[in-house]
This record gives C-alpha cells, structure tokens and sequence, in this order.
C-alpha cells in the first residue's frame, strides 16, 4: 500500500498425531529394554497405542507494517483455534491394564511383606515376558457386559487465542534508538474428558469408583462414545502488557535499558458439578489477577575490532501459570493459599573473540528463581495416612549458575575444529513449604483428616540437584568441506551429571513419622534418612553424530542430499526421570528398598539409539 506500507496475511494449518511413550523403571527395564514402551499392544494383528496425541491448531494473522526512515512499526493480529488431545486408557473396578502395574512385576512378590516368594516371582516374570504389552483383547473379552469395565478418552483441551500487538522503533539520531511496544492475548479454553471408544461395551457409568460418588450431579450417569465425562471447565484468561527500550551506541560503548509491565488475569468456570465438591465445583471461581513489572539492561565495551565484552542483567517479575494457580481445577475453584509472583534475577558476563582463524565466546551466569509454585498429583502412603493427593509447593527458590565456552578454529581452508564446554550449577536454593490436599468424599475411605487438607511444613530439599538436563557438557567436533561441494563432519559429545526429579513430599518431617502409631519411627535419623534420600546421578555418557552431503548443480538445476546419523555406537542412556511419591514414609521406603529392586522404584525416560536422517532436495 503505497511505498511505506504493507499488509500481509498468512494461514497456518498445523496438524499432528503421535504416539507416547512412558518413563520406566530399572526392573522393568532389566526384564525388556530402553526401547520398550508398555502403552501399546497388537489388537487384529495390527499396533495400537493407547496413549496418543493429537494436535491440530489453526492460525490466521494479519500485519501491518510502515517503514519510513526513522520510524517503524509493525501492528499484528492473530486468532487461533484448535484441539489438543492425550488419549489414555481409564479402567473402573478392573485391573489395571498397564503391564508395568506393580503387582504384575516379580519385585512385588520379593518384597512382599510376609516374606519373599521367589517361585510366584519367577511366575511374574515369565508371565510379564510373555505378555509385556497392553492385552486389547483382554480389555474387550472383559467389557461383553453393557457396563464399562474399561474405556478409552481423550483429556481434550480446545483453546481460542485472540492477540493484537504493535512493536514499533524510532531512530532519534546516531546514538539513540527508542523501541516500545503493546500486546493484548485472550485465551478461552474448554477441558474435558471425551470417551473416544467404549471398547466392546455399550455405555459409561461417569462415577468415581474410590468414593462412589457421581462426576456430575447435574449429568446423565450413563455416557456413550464422544460424550463428555469426568470432568468439564473452561478457563479464561487475559494479559496485557507494554514495554519500552532505549538503545545507546556511544563510539566503544554500546547499551540498553528496558522496563515492561503486564496484568494477567485468571478465572476458572466448572461445569459439571462434582459429587466430591458440591459446593466449590460448579460455576466461576474469583478472578485471580497479578500485576507484573520487570527490568533489564545490558552494556558492551569493544576492547579492539577484535575483542569485546557485554554484560547483561535483568529483574523479572510474573505471574505463576495456570496449572499452578488452581489446586484441583479439574475438580474444584479452590485457588492455592498466598499465591505470589515467581521472581527472576538474573546476569550473564561475555567475553568474545573474533581472529582470522579463531573465534569464540566466554560466558558466566548466575539466575536466581523466587516464590515459586508447583502443583503435583499422585497417590501416597505418608506419615499422615494414605490418600490421592495434589501436592502444592509454594516458597519455592532455584538457582542456575555456570559458566560455557565455545571455540571453533579453521586449521585450512577446508578444515574446521569446534570445542564446546558447559559446566553448571542447577540447584534448589531454598527449603519449601508443602501442603496436600485430597477429598472427603468416601464414606469408605481411611480418610487423612476431615478438611480435606493439612501443611506439612517444610521440605528440606536446598542443595538438591533439578531435573534440568546434564550439568556438565563437553562437545568436539571436525569438519571438512571439500572444493567439490560435500562435506562431512563428526561431534564427540560427553554428558555428565544429569539427575532425575526428587519428591518433594519425602523430605517433610511426615516422612519420619510411623502412619500405625503416629510417632516417629526410632531408625529415622538424620543419617539413616538423609542416606536413604541420597540423589543420584543418572550416569554420564558419550555419544558421537555424524552428518555428511553433497550438492550438484545440474543444468541450472540444483541437486543437494544430507545425512546423519546420530548415537553411531548405538549407547543406552537415560534421558531424565524421577523419584515415585508413593512410599512417603520413612518405614515403607526403606523396607521397599532392603531386597535392592524396590516396588516403586525412580522411573527414567530414555535417549534414542542409533538413528538416522535422510535428505533429498531438488530446486527449480
């Protein structure tokens, strides 16, 4: 539109459907491999993965930009809607269909506490050899009867985004630059439990089976395929913020400031009304709102053409997301007790190199996260009693700190050397407080205590090690291109220090207490405890990638292939994991742990092994 404006628009149709896998514990993984996974199974001779995900997420957006000399702005519109779906399998007074379940494992009848029973264990073992995958016909042969003993569902989120932002840029003169900008986002969300298949059967009867009560009072208790079931909410939420930066360029010194501020809204809406929570399931939740100022800046020095440092810092203020908002949101409105902002304080220091045949960068950093939240879900035998819980974690500080240096070297013209080295630091950085919460419900049900909730107090978790990935990292690698257009290249890859997820939940002062007497057990010492809680690495490792290709130029006609392939000596290693929650007691994990293949045992996620990638492209 005329010579300083433009308008473009652009529509995006993403759609994907992929199978999951599950994390598994060293048992599991002695009795079949790293490559197993126990959701799928052969159902007409064909494969059939019960946990599935599915994405498909339209976009429309509209720009408009105007470029003048010494102003430019860019004002965006964009509106998505989609679904994102996890299929799973749900079983109601069955068995579970998991072949990992831990009664069907040989561990279960080792640590059984009348004593190990080696026979009945060698049974489970063959027995698991023998059928390590989901029975499909199993689940059918048990669902003849009208009544559903097992379906298959989607927990279903459709989301519809709305946002309009404009970013624009005013070059004041040859010193100073102004950025600034405004962004609106909208986001309505539908969650909900969709039956997909009823497997054989020919309705749902939507209750909970722990505690006989109906998932929706208001709801027809009998539910067929695509019906809504379990649980339905939708949640509504909206942020607004706005940010303005100033850029300096003064002869060696180049820098910036910059502040922004946002105001994020949260309100949940139930509709189903949950025989477990009458009161506090249906209809709009309070609107819990936050307000978010943040700021940073950075300044660089050019010591030569060649060498220069920039340092960069940054106070960072937001809100918790949503999933840590909400205690039960499937369930319920309550809303987690003196909710705060997570806090960031952060700097990096960089030093660079830029010679003829050498160039790199140095860097330090040091992040600080403050009153964090997390919410967690799983079963636990506690202290306190026993009980499906959500676990909420406030107060909660991690620290991330290191340092990374890369190198790349050309020895020729056709050779080139890279060096890559990260050591970090990856930590908690303070002792958090832990509450749980469960329902009420199951007149049935040894029930924890009649509110429903109780604070722990205080996990002492500061110094353990988190879940982020190796935090030593060393890589080598060569290069070497050829004057007749292929190249090949190696990377050697040494990674250290990686830790699976600790549970929060065993190190309260419940994990010391005897659940039969309610006093602490007389063997919970601090050594004892703290030698039982040990983390441990997931093991180090090394792995080397290849990748190789070659262009040809054909009549006008372009011609390239690429290769890879990656983990060449096909290594086994773990990739993440985490400690299970169950044993919450001092007592039940040390008895679990005596034979050395407990029950509940860490469960790990592991890497690929030998892969590879080809590429094929033809240009015209």
């Amino acid at each position: 539109i005329g010579s300083n404006n433009s308008i473009v628009a652009t529509a995006i149709l993403a759609s994907n459907r992929r199978g999951r896998s599950s994390a598994i514990t060293e048992e599991v993984y002695k009795l079949a491999d790293s490559k197993y996974n126990p959701y799928w199974g052969y159902q007409n001779g064909e494969i059939r993965n019960s946990r599935e995900r599915k994405i498909t997420e339209p976009i429309l957006l509209l720009n408009h930009y105007l470029e003048t000399d010494k102003f430019n702005l860019n004002t965006g519109v964009s509106y998505q809607k989609g679904i994102n779906a996890r299929s799973r399998l749900g079983y109601f007074n069955a068995p579970n269909p998991d072949p990992t379940y831990y009664r069907y494992l040989p561990s279960f009848y080792i640590n059984s506490p009348i004593g190990a029973n080696f026979i009945s264990a060698d049974l489970a073992k063959q027995g698991f050899l023998e059928k390590k995958q989901i029975s499909w016909e199993g689940i059918y042969a048990a669902n003849t009867k009208e009544k559903a003993a097992y379906v298959l569902y989607d927990d279903a989120v459709e989301d519809q985004q709305f946002a309009i932002n404009s970013v624009g840029n005013l070059t004041i003169n040859e010193h100073f630059q102004f950025y600034f900008g405004i962004n609106y986002r909208s986001l309505q969300s539908d969650n909900q439990a969709i039956i997909v298949d009823l497997l054989g059967a020919s309705y749902h009867e939507d209750s909970d089976p722990f505690s006989n009560t109906e998932n929706n009072l208001d709801g027809d208790l009998r539910k067929g395929e695509k019906d809504i079931f379990n649980y339905h909410y939708k949640i509504a939420a909206s942020q607004l913020d706005a940010f303005a930066q100033l850029k300096i360029a003064l002869n060696k010194w180049n820098g910036f400031i910059a502040v922004n501020h946002s105001n994020t809204n949260y309100q949940r809406n139930g509709l189903f009304r949950n025989g477990r929570f009458p009161d506090t399931s249906f209809g709009k939740s309070e609107t819990k709102s936050f307000s978010n100022p943040s700021f940073k800046g950075g300044l660089s020095y050019q010591i030569t053409g060649r060498h220069w440092l920039r340092i960069n810092g940054g106070y960072f203020d937001r809100p918790p997301v949503f999933q840590n908002v909400f205690i039960n949101p499937r369930e319920n409105n309550d809303i987690v007790n003196n909710l705060q902002n997570e806090t960031i304080s952060t700097v990096d220091a960089n030093y660079f190199i830029r010679l003829p045949k050498l160039t790199g960068r140095l860097t330090g950093f040091y992040t600080r996260f403050q009153n964090a939240t997390d919410v967690n879900y799983f079963f636990v035998d506690a202290g306190v009693g026993s009980d499906f819980v959500q676990e909420v974690i406030t107060n909660l500080d991690k620290l991330h700190m290191g340092i990374e240096l890369g190198l790349e070297y050309e020895l020729s013209s056709s050779v080139k050397l890279s060096a890559v080295t990260a050591i970090g630091k990856y930590m908690y950085a303070s002792d958090p407080n832990v509450a749980i919460n469960f329902d009420t419900a199951g007149s049935e049900e040894d029930l924890i205590n009649l509110e429903g909730n109780i604070d722990l107090g205080v996990a002492k978790i500061k110094d353990y090690k988190l879940s982020q990935g190796p935090q030593k990292a060393f890589a080598f690698g060569i290069e070497y291109r050829d004057p007749k257009y292929w190249w090949v290249a190696a990377t050697a890859n040494y990674l250290a220090n990686n830790y699976a997820n600790i549970s929060t939940i065993a190190r309260t002062q419940s994990f010391y207490i005897d659940p039969e007497t309610a006093a602490p057990f007389p063997q919970a010492t601090e050594e004892n405890v703290t030698q039982l809680l040990r983390q441990k690495p997931l093991g180090n490792f090394y792995l080397l990638n290849l990748v190789g290709g070659k262009s040809w130029l054909k009549k006008g006609k372009y011609i390239s292939i690429f290769v890879s392939v990656n983990n060449v000596f096909d290594t086994v290693f773990r990739t993440g994991g985490y400690e299970q929650s169950r044993n919450g007691n001092y007592g039940q994990l040390k008895e679990d742990n005596l034979s050395g293949n407990p029950l509940f045992a860490p469960k790990y996620w592991y890497g690929y092994g030998r892969t590879y990638f080809l590429n094929v492209a033809y240009s015209f």
